[in-house]
Order: C-alpha cells, then structure tokens, then sequence
C-alpha cells in the first residue's frame, strides 16, 4: 500500500489526547546538543504554534500536518553510518513515544531504528523503548492527566496575568485570554503549551519547576483536580526526580578485589540490588587510574543522555583522603567525587555515589557497660508561619536563574564510614555497609520511600551493628557512616521492579 495512504489512515486511528500527547514527547525539549545536521530552526516556531492554533481553532490540522512531517522525513532519511544528527534522535524519540502510545505506524522502517541505535552503540539492555523516553515528560503527562479542564484553564490565567513574562509572544496572543479547554485533547494541548513556553523561557527545566508548581498552587482544587487527586499531590508529583519506567538509572560499580576479602561477594550484592531496582550496570572490578579516565570518556557518549539517574559503587581500601586503587597507586577521593558530577550527559539528574573505603584507622571503641543513658532538653519556640513569611525576603522572579548549575548540584555522596575512621567488613562477606544498604533498598523498593530515607534507617542500623577489629587487639567498635547532599529534589526509589521488555513487543 502507498505509504501517503497508509498515512492518511494512521492519522485519523489516534484519539485526539494521544495526538496531544504524541506532539509533546517528540518536540522534547532538552534534546542533546551540538549535533550533526541541527541548525537551530526556529524551534518556538516548531513546538509551540501548533499547539497553539489547535488550543485557538479547536482543530488538530496543524498537528496533523507536524506528524505527517516528521513520518515523510524519517521514511526519506538514510542512515549515516559514523555521525549522529539530529533527525537520529528525533526518529528515536517519536519512535519511543508511538510505542509508549501504542499508536505505531505499521509502516515505520525498524531496521532504521535499529542501525540508529547502533550508531549510538546500545547494548541489548538499552534497545529497549523505555530508555528512550523522557522522564520529566512522563511526569508532566501524570500532571496534566490529574487536572481538568478547568484546571488547566486556570492555570492560563494566571500565566496570562504575568505580563513581564508574556509581552510580545505571538503565540500567547493566538490563543487568546480565555480558552474553552474541554473539547477533547484541548486540555492537553493547552497544557503542554505553557509546559514548552516555560520551557523555552529558561523558567523551569526538569529539576526547576517551581514557576509551574506556583501556577498549579493557584488553582481551586474543587474544579480543577480530577477525582482522587489534589492540589498538594499534583504539587508533590513535581517535586521528585523524575525516574519513571525502565531503567532507573545507569549503575557504575568499581570494586578493588586484591587484598579485600568479600570483595566478590560486595560485587555481586551491588548488581543485584541495582537490577532489582531496574538499573542497567556495568562493572569494573580492580579499577587503576586509566580505567577510571575511559570510564568517564564512555558516559560522555550520546547515548547517556537518555539516561535519569546515575549510580556509582567505589569500593576499596583508604585513608582520609584518598582511595587505593588495584595497581597500589592512590587517587584524592576529593578528585574523584567531583571529576563525574561534571560530566555533561546526567546534568541536571541525580547523581548518588557510594564512597565505600576507609577514611583512616580511628575507631569508635565500646569498654563495658560504662555508659548510662543521657538526656538533654530544650526550649520550643511555636512560631506561626505566617509571622515567619512577614518577616521574610520577598524574592522576585527577576533574581532567579536557572540557567548556570554548580556541576555538583543533584549529587549525593554516600560515605561507609566518617574521616577518619575504619569501615568495618566481614571475612567471606566484604563490606558490612554495602550488605546492609542492599538489605534496606530491596526491602524498601514497594514503599515509595526516598533515598535519603533509607540513608538514614542505614546509619541508624549499622550503627548498631558491634563490629571487631581482625587484629590480635580484637577491639569491639562501632561504625558510623553519613552522607553529603546537593541534592534540590527528592529521589524515590520504584514502587516495582521494572523488567526489561522485549524490544518489539507492544507496551502494556
């Protein structure tokens, strides 16, 4: 069958909401850069009048019109072998989004799909469609859906009230002040607009959403919240990282086997807790300084950015401020820690490190039952927040920026142990923190909890833990461990496992 027909009638099987949404996770907004073949058309032009003549006219021609686009440009377009440009990421993203949506064309070339995905050198593992969604997208498709109409028509008007804000976007003018958004699919396009309006005008980004969180903030919950849902959950499903479906995140575990005993057995703890929770790992066991240098040429890779997490296991020996690596030479624990947090690929997405080593020779040593329970107390000072707000700066958008990041921004780093003292590990085991921070995460991966709430259930556990030293001494101590946070949103681990699929199997 002609394609031009097949097309015609691919068009008019997708509800309007699907189109909608179709629209949003192809025109992505942080599409990696530079790229072969991108030229910066005028991208406000691409992703936003659509869905603003579609808001205005109640008509989906223009989007209609962009998608039939995008299908004759990918059928037309021949794989280069060497170079990624931007038409090879567009195809995957539109690819991923039919899939998620259930609305691919039959006659959508795979074998293209699949000689992309070789150019960019995806394993098996991440072949499959889900890495390639975006997940802030996701998450913003979950709030959109947890809205009505009014909601959403709402949040219009306040948008339209910031004046510094929108004077002299056209697009804004197009749709006009007040909008009839409960036709289906206008409630979606109209949404996704102030989405990549936002956007585009450096006011949120996948970590920054407060200026969208401040416009849900001013809606009336009574209409505006689709039953089951509120203001505060809408408000909250913002503020976490946006990790949703498969994988997780990319696993980075580094273990120095020689002169570690258990050091196998940390390994194959760290693998199975980091699949457990859906994450695709790679392992280096005895790492040197060169390792570590092609590690972080390989996350530089064009495939990372699809990536939502970033997860990395240092096991080894150490002192305060370094870590032995398998060849005897030693690296700054400093150097390391913030070489990775710059890497361009996982900017803006959570970074967790597990710094699992000595930090020096001290020990928390226990001499009897000499210690008696202490008790301190203080004074409580109810203050209202209300009088707190008064009292406090009132800080305009003007001074806010969310275009320059410090690169260690959205890190976490995990220490097994504080500076200056041992990390205790078990003979056939390995390392006692790394034993028990897998138990608490897989026990813990069906509860919605966060990260930094199992950090602190870890510390309080394996604090204790009586631990010996292996010398003739056979000193009984206590280890203590911490963790350091520039984290600027919460990071949850999945309520389920999420197996990988097969790579053309349908979603469910």
């Amino acid at each position: 069958m002609d394609e031009v027909i097949q097309v015609t009638q691919w068009l008019p099987s997708i509800t309007p909401r699907k189109k909608a949404k179709l629209f949003f996770f192809t025109t992505h907004a942080d599409a990696p850069s530079p790229m072969v073949g991108s030229n910066d058309v005028d991208t406000h032009e691409e992703t936003q009048l659509p869905l603003a003549t579609t808001v205005a006219l109640h008509n989906f021609k223009n989007i209609d019109e962009f998608l039939k686009k995008k299908v004759n440009t990918f059928s037309c377009y021949n794989v280069i072998e060497n170079e990624i440009t931007k038409t090879d990421y567009e195809y995957l993203r539109f690819y991923s989004a039919c899939k998620y949506l259930d609305v691919v064309p039959p006659f959508l070339d795979l074998e293209k799909i699949s000689a992309i995905q070789n150019k960019f050198e995806m394993t098996d593992e991440e072949r499959d469609y889900r890495l390639l969604l975006d997940s802030a997208d996701l998450v913003l498709e979950k709030v959109c859906d947890s809205l009505k109409p009014a909601g959403v028509s709402q949040m219009w008007t306040a948008l339209r009230k910031d004046r510094n804000l929108i004077r002299g976007v056209k697009t804004i003018d197009i749709i006009g002040f007040f909008v009839d958004p409960n036709p289906t699919g206008i409630k979606e396009c109209l949404f996704f607009f102030i989405v990549r309006f936002l956007q585009k005008a450096d006011k949120i980004n996948r970590v920054n959403t407060n200026r969208l969180e401040r416009l849900i903030a001013q809606c009336d919950e009574s209409s505006s919240c689709e039953e089951g849902k509120t203001i505060d959950f809408i408000i909250d499903s913002l503020r976490f990282y946006p990790t949703e479906l498969y994988p997780f995140g990319f696993c980075l575990i580094m273990c120095v086997i020689e002169g570690r005993d258990g050091a196998m057995q940390e390994i194959e703890k760290t693998m199975e807790i980091s699949r457990h929770l859906g994450m695709i790992t790679h392992t280096e066991k005895n790492p040197t300084k060169e390792t570590i240098e092609l590690v972080k040429k390989e996350l530089m890779k064009p495939k990372y950015q699809f990536y939502s997490s970033f997860t990395c296991w240092f096991m080894s020996h150490g002192d305060s401020n370094s870590m032995v690596l398998a060849d005897g030479e030693t690296i700054e624990r400093e150097w390391f820690l913030t070489s990775f947090p710059d890497i361009s690929t996982f900017q803006l997405k959570p970074k967790v490190f597990f710094m699992v080593s000595c930090r020096g020779a001290n020990k928390f040593s226990l001499k009897g039952d000499e210690f008696e329970g202490q008790s301190a107390t203080c004074d409580y000072y109810d203050i209202g927040s209300a009088l707190i707000r008064n009292r406090m700066l009132d800080i305009t958008d003007s001074v806010r920026d969310i275009s320059y990041v410090q690169p260690m921004m959205d890190t976490l780093v995990a220490y097994s142990t504080i500076l200056d003292h041992l990390s205790g590990r078990a003979n056939t085991h390995g390392s006692i923190y790394v034993d028990r921070a897998c138990v608490l995460m897989s026990e813990n991966i069906s509860r919605g909890r966060s990260l930094t709430e199992i950090l602190e259930h870890l510390s309080q556990d394996l604090h204790e833990i009586l631990q010996e030293t292996m010398d003739e001494d056979r000193i009984v101590y206590k280890q203590a461990c911490h963790y350091d946070s520039f984290f600027r949103k919460t990071l949850k681990l999945p309520y389920t496992r999420h197996p990988k699929e097969d790579v053309h199997s349908a979603p469910q």
